[in-house]
């Protein structure tokens, strides 16, 4: 077992503490529903700090940590170099609500690493550049319906959440309460990886304004696209004249610098952007081409604004990362110990007796409890929840914080050295002896 830090704390087990008194003040106690382990059972973890690859809960004990705050920290927790940047900036005034040059900088490092993206409007969540990212195709086709896969998240926007997967998936609710049916039947839905469903539904609609895809599906755990997918669904927006829309949010800068359209050869019209552009705080951005994006106000007479857009903590932090980010070896080690750790794990559990599936692109992976390739949601719905919710409480005790649910990935960062990976794989081996 890693070794774990003794808190001073004489209360025991206070995130269960923190846990009651915000149940009473925060729906579910939490202000994100996958936070509430009802994925895998028991009481959510209270974070008190982090650092490199590391987080520690209240109760003092200490994590190698896999979720990484969902995929921006790449650079590892707390990295000293945005730290000191922010505590400086953050000294001339957190919120302009006016222009500044930070965020020319950071729209000029975003067009000149993604080829699609000439323009680009910063927003400040995933979830405000794939609602802009829709609206700004809709105003331009003069066309209302969507194709969206199932198990796909792309926000909590009411267009989106239909068959939404992650923490709609986690707990079990319906496809879209609260969105009404006019708005949600504008959104059709079709299996991830099923080419062929997609033609068949832009043979029964000519109103398709976009398809919006995650190029490499994060939010049902970790699914790659099949050969020719995504290079199939640009020739066929092409021919109906729809726009093809990336959701990078997860994928940009993680699975590759240029993002999963550089990994997969694709030119998407419109790409979101969001996690690692902001270097750990919140962030958000669409893009596409200057004459799509000459459609956005003031230029044009698509609406969008935000007050918080641009601001220089969320510009500096994703200036410093992308910068970083320019060193050709750093996404060529995080392949390699990314390949250590999910080869490493798929032998642990094979040689316990436990069936696994782990898919992983670049640093992004899920380890699935199912015996049968992952390929949409409807394989990845076959996962055993139950199991891996002890795998999680298990890999908890080694001193491994995992996702708090099958259906989201994880990732690598750069501060998870050799001998991190070594440490978890030992863990790993624990956990799955502990459950058999």
């Amino acid at each position: 077992m890693l070794e774990q830090m003794v808190s001073a704390e004489k209360e025991p087990n206070k995130s269960a503490r923190l846990f009651a008194r915000a149940q009473e003040l925060i729906p579910g106690g939490v202000n994100s529903p996958v936070r509430a382990f009802r994925g895998v059972g028991g009481t959510p973890l209270f974070i008190e700090s982090a650092q490199g690859p590391f987080i520690t809960d209240v109760d003092g004990r200490r994590y190698i940590d896999y979720v990484g705050s969902w995929g921006p920290m790449i650079l590892g927790h707390a990295d000293p170099e945005i730290v000191a940047a922010l505590q400086a900036v953050a000294a001339k005034g957190t919120s302009f609500g006016a222009p500044n040059q930070l965020e020319i900088e950071l729209a000029e490092e975003i067009t000149a690493a993604v080829p699609s993206i000439e323009m680009v409007r910063m927003v400040n969540s995933g979830t405000e550049a794939t609602m802009s990212a829709i609206r700004l195709a809709r105003g331009v086709t003069s066309r209302d319906k969507l194709i969206k896969f199932e198990g796909c998240y792309h926000g909590h926007a009411d267009s989106l959440l239909v068959k939404a997967g992650s923490g709609v998936a986690t707990l079990g609710l319906p496809d879209s309460p609260g969105v009404p049916a006019s708005l949600a039947q504008h959104t059709l839905t079709v299996p991830f990886n099923d080419a062929t469903a997609v033609e068949d539904v832009f043979k029964q609609h000519d109103d398709i304004a976009a398809v919006i895809v995650e190029p490499v599906v994060g939010n049902m755990g970790c699914v790659p696209p099949q050969e020719g997918f995504l290079q199939t669904l640009r020739v066929l927006t092409a021919q109906n004249g729809a726009l093809l829309i990336c959701d990078e949010v997860m994928t940009g800068f993680r699975v590759a610098r240029g993002g999963a359209q550089a990994l997969y050869d694709i030119t998407p019209d419109i790409t979101c952007l969001g996690k690692i552009i902001g270097g750990g705080l919140p962030v958000g951005a669409y893009g596409g081409s200057r004459e799509l994006m000459r459609n956005i106000a003031p230029t044009g007479p698509i609406y969008q604004a935000g007050t918080l857009s641009g601001n220089p903590l969320a510009m500096t932090a994703g200036l410093i990362t992308l910068r970083r980010l320019k060193d050709e070896t750093v996404y060529a080690e995080l392949e390699r110990r990314s390949a250590q750790l999910c080869d490493g794990l798929s032998s642990i559990a094979a040689d316990a007796g436990v069936k696994t599936i782990t898919n992983r692109v670049g640093s992004m992976w899920t380890s699935f409890f199912t015996e049968a390739p992952v390929t949409n949601w409807e394989t990845a719905n076959r996962s055993d929840r139950e199991l891996y919710g002890k795998f999680f409480h298990a890999m908890l005790d080694e001193g491994v914080y995992l996702a708090p649910s099958q259906f989201e990935a994880a990732f690598v960062s750069i501060a998870h050295t050799e001998e991190i990976i070594q440490q978890t794989l030992t863990a790993a081996r624990n956990a799955f002896q502990a459950l058999t």
